[in-house]
């Protein structure tokens, strides 16, 4: 970024596994947010909180204007899978879904947005993922597809 150059763009990102599987155990999820979260601070982005569920993940972060957001989400996809299949926590091959959500905030909004990341699984208890997503999107005033979202099904918790 150039001197004299200052800029804020809180972003939050969700994403899901393919086909919705419930693969995001509590036993590895640490590990794999943690993971992420060095992903983000390595593309000079300010990571603010990754969390998650058992199907999807949320990263929230301060964006650095260099790297676009699509750079930046299909690199957490690539390395971070990689990082899952290298530790052989399942036995077939992990991958993300195809696309991804994405909401900018202003400063004002932060902290609600970290909260609201932060307990993912208390909010899960009560609220599919389907539904999450489609709040987000609509509060964002985002046009969509339906044959574009993430693929869909009963929720269901394996935790």
């Amino acid at each position: 970024m150039k001197p004299g150059s200052f800029t804020q763009f809180p972003i939050h990102l969700v994403f899901a596994v393919k086909y919705r599987e419930c693969l995001l155990r509590k036993n590895i999820r640490q590990e794999l947010f943690k993971y992420v979260s060095g992903i983000v601070t390595q593309m000079n982005h300010k990571s603010l909180i990754v969390n998650g569920y058992t199907d999807h993940i949320h990263v929230f972060f301060g964006l650095n204007p260099s790297v676009s957001i699509s750079d930046t989400v299909s690199e957490i996809k690539r390395a971070s899978a990689h990082f899952i299949n290298e530790k052989k926590w399942f036995s077939g091959k992990f991958l993300w879904q195809e696309g991804y959500g994405g909401f900018a905030y202003t400063r004002s909004h932060v902290n609600n947005v970290f909260e609201y990341v932060k307990n993912q699984e208390i909010h899960h208890q009560k609220n599919p993922f389907k539904d999450e997503y489609l709040k987000m999107l609509k509060k964002a005033e985002i046009e969509f597809e339906e044959r574009f979202l993430p693929e869909f099904f009963d929720d269901y918790n394996i935790d």
